[in-house]
């Protein structure tokens, strides 16, 4: 089993804007990599909010500069790593390209050969043993000083990965695209001091409320013009609407990437009527992947719904 890939500044700050959100979710992530695709998979075993993530790896267009990848299963490797351990390492490698050069004093050849190891704008990722323990490895530079990361991980059957996908969901009732300039986890933070749970009411009009009931008053936060998606809506009326009840922190940390430096291209928000809220993010550029949160509701009565 081998992997090895090569990381630009950009690519290592989008990972790391990746990574910082989600491991705030969960320390622990399921890793899958092929001759295509990078897959994270995380879920918060008490608050039940999970979280998949899908990049591409092609050269050229993907997360790696380039990357090559063996393994007896169909050139597919899994593995769970720490998620915290796994943003630390790529932070401590220096963003400016002024400190990824390499500077040695000394013998020739081997100057030489670590320039060609780590280029002015180049990071290493693969796998390797450390003390016989299987690790992800990450390599570059901070500053003029040469940083060496081996984070343990435990590997995984690729059949595993069957029990890491997304859960299957009903269509959603409301699919509404969010304004990249209106980020929703400001005003949930402040909801969530006056509430445990909001209520959420979408409608295919292009309508969303946000809505939290205190002991002594009601509090409701209105956005318009959001640009309703009809593609794989339970239905293509622009009446059609839905109420979810969720938990204000498992909002908020559905949110947590708004707070980040990661560059969003679209970001829809999808309702299932007593079963999901899911909040579907394509990165910028949008070929190059996107992430999905899907956050549990609470279930509501007939009359509540009305």
């Amino acid at each position: 089993m081998r992997f090895r890939a090569e990381l630009a500044v950009e690519q290592l700050e989008l990972l790391c804007s990746l990574i910082g959100p989600i491991s705030r979710l969960a320390q622990q992530c399921v890793v899958h990599i092929d001759e295509d695709n990078m897959r994270l998979s995380t879920q918060d075993a008490v608050e039940g909010i999970s979280c998949f993530c899908e990049l591409t790896v092609k050269q050229g267009s993907g997360i790696f500069l380039n990357h090559k990848i063996e393994s007896k299963s169909d050139n597919q490797i899994v593995f769970e790593i720490d998620l915290l351990q796994w943003r630390t390492a790529i932070q401590s490698i220096s963003k400016s390209d002024e400190g990824r050069r390499s500077r040695f004093d000394g013998n020739n050849d081997v100057n030489e050969r670590r320039t060609r190891y780590f280029s002015s704008n180049m990071t290493v990722m693969k796998l390797a043993k450390r003390g016989g323990i299987p690790c992800l490895c990450v390599d570059g530079m901070a500053g003029s000083v040469e940083v060496y990361h081996a984070i343990p991980i435990r590997v995984m059957r690729v059949a595993d990965m069957q029990q890491h996908l997304p859960p299957q969901i009903n269509m959603p009732d409301v699919q509404l695209e969010m304004k990249n300039g209106k980020p929703l986890r400001t005003v949930v933070e402040r909801l969530k001091s006056i509430a445990p749970q909001v209520y959420i009411q979408g409608s295919m009009d292009g309508n969303l409320v946000l809505r939290v009931d205190a002991d002594a008053s009601s509090i409701q936060t209105f956005f318009s013009n959001l640009q309703p998606r009809f593609e794989d809506a339970k239905s293509s009326s622009p009446d059609t609407k839905c109420t979810l009840k969720v938990d204000t922190k498992k909002l908020s940390q559905s949110l947590l990437w708004q707070q980040s430096n990661l560059s969003a291209s679209s970001a829809s928000l999808c309702m299932v009527e007593n079963e999901m809220l899911v909040l579907h993010v394509l990165l910028d550029p949008a070929s190059i992947g996107f992430f999905t949160y899907y956050v549990p509701v609470h279930f509501l009565s007939s009359s509540e719904l009305q």
